[in-house]
């Protein structure tokens, strides 16, 4: 028997003021900074801007978590291939254990 437990999502407004809607595939802490790697949830998958979307999580100063950009293209890049590294090391290890 699975437990399916659903996803999480999250909505988020851009600088231009349209919502999007995002599903969270996972939480990384990588060189001292939190990052969140996304999926858009309302967008179909054969859009040619669809793909996974990582955002910085940061705190202001009333303790909420708010998610920002990452605008250094090499820090970017970095931080995708670490939740690559992530998100599909550990289907190989579970296709391995069955």
């Amino acid at each position: 028997m699975s437990e399916d437990f659903g996803s999480d999502y999250i909505t988020i407004i851009d600088d231009e003021g349209q919502e999007f809607e995002l599903e969270v595939l996972d939480t990384m802490d990588y060189q001292g900074e939190t990052y969140m790697a996304f999926l858009p949830a309302d967008m179909d998958e054969n859009d040619p801007d669809y793909g996974i979307v990582i955002l910085r999580v940061v705190e202001d100063e009333n303790g909420e978590e708010l998610y920002e950009s990452i605008d250094d293209d090499a820090k970017l890049q970095d931080v995708y291939e670490h939740f690559m590294i992530l998100l599909f090391d550990d289907e190989d290890e579970e296709g391995e254990k069955e």
